[in-house]
């Protein structure tokens, strides 16, 4: 996966966050947040963003890395 795709995912991932926080409290976000990527997202995209969260100076928005850490934990 090219860079830019990359780019992609981290934009999503911060998109679906951001519109998700009327939800309730963060874990409720987080969790909810954590299904969506899991549903619709391919596998493939879903380790390209766990392996990106768990860089330095990654882009997530706290809320998104909160979500993928949760998923991080299913696909462990």
């Amino acid at each position: 996966m090219g860079h830019s795709q990359l780019d992609q995912l981290v934009s999503m991932a911060n998109q679906i966050a951001d519109n998700n926080e009327h939800q309730g409290d963060e874990n409720v976000v987080a969790a909810f947040v954590a299904l969506h990527l899991k549903r619709f997202w391919a596998r493939s995209m879903k380790q390209q963003i766990i392996d990106y969260s768990k860089t330095e100076n990654n882009q997530l928005k706290p809320m998104a890395a909160k979500a993928i850490a949760l998923l991080a934990k299913e696909y462990a």
